[in-house]
């Protein structure tokens, strides 16, 4: 018996106008879509005149419901996952069953389309060149800190979603562990009231004290300055001489070219100083 294939299938995530042509034909035309909330799906299917039979598919049932899904796939239907809006996979139990395709060779393929954290990051007037996608936070403060603290030294500019009853208290958790950094605030993407609010975080605290935030937002938030992360870690080295730091990174596993061109980085030396000093100590 041929396998079925599993269809990733991204869905509008504001305007239906978004919806594509190949995303109308494949949930057209598989045996079962799979979805967060079977209601959430079947209104955006009336609109678009598909009927096909719905099955739920989220974080407290994925366990068992996946291997029902793959269990079907391998049985020969095809089945198509969609989440309540945009693309399935990204930070949903999808990636779970997507996962478990891979354990038992089944096909997947997608249909791309909407990702909320895309439209938010090219909106945002932030570099775009590299980024990082964290998701949403933890709702308990230690776990959502140690999140921050992860993430506060890399340079990349980083993407969070957040829920509007949520947005202050992360916005001041931010602000004490990042300092204040550049952020563009996105809500209501693609929506009649779209808006991008391009601020600071110490302004964007002061805005939403005194005015209750409404929809759902992604936040992108500017990576720590390369310089001032070169200057920090260069001070951590104070109180050792460039010889010893050399050796240190050595005895951390790394070899001397790379421990030599990495000093030389972290203390704005040239390479050929920081070896010929390097070089004279051990003669």
């Amino acid at each position: 018996m041929e396998k079925g294939i599993l269809y990733l299938c991204a869905t509008p995530i504001g305007n239906l106008s978004d919806m594509s042509k190949r995303t109308i034909e494949v949930l057209s035309e598989v045996d079962i879509i799979a979805c967060e909330d079977t209601r959430n799906t079947r209104k955006l299917l009336t609109h678009f005149n598909i009927s096909k039979p719905l099955t739920s598919y989220h974080e407290h049932n994925k366990a068992e419901k996946g291997e029902e899904l793959t269990n079907m796939i391998l049985e020969g239907k095809n089945i198509a996952l969609v989440s309540d809006a945009g693309t399935p996979a990204i930070s949903d139990p999808g990636e779970d069953l997507v996962r478990l395709c891979a354990m038992k060779d089944i096909t997947v393929t997608s249909i791309p389309g909407p990702a909320a954290f895309v439209n938010a990051l090219i909106l945002s007037g932030l570099p775009t060149g590299r980024f990082s996608f964290e998701g949403f936070l933890s709702v308990n403060k230690k776990n959502r800190n140690i999140h921050l603290n992860e993430v506060k030294n890399d340079t990349r500019t980083l993407i969070f979603h957040e829920a509007p009853h949520k947005l202050l208290r992360t916005l001041k958790d931010m602000l004490e562990v990042f300092g204040d950094r550049r952020i563009a605030l996105c809500r209501e993407l693609t929506k009649m009231f779209e808006e991008i609010k391009r601020t600071t975080l110490s302004e964007a605290v002061e805005f939403y004290e005194n005015n209750p935030p409404k929809g759902e937002f992604v936040l992108v938030i500017e990576g720590e300055k390369r310089e001032k992360l070169i200057e920090d870690m260069a001070k951590e080295y104070d109180d050792i001489s460039i010889e010893d730091h050399v050796d240190k990174l050595i005895s951390e596993g790394m070899v001397k070219k790379e421990a030599i061109k990495q000093v030389a980085t972290l203390r704005n030396m040239k390479k050929s100083d920081v070896y010929n000093l390097y070089e004279k100590k051990n003669d």
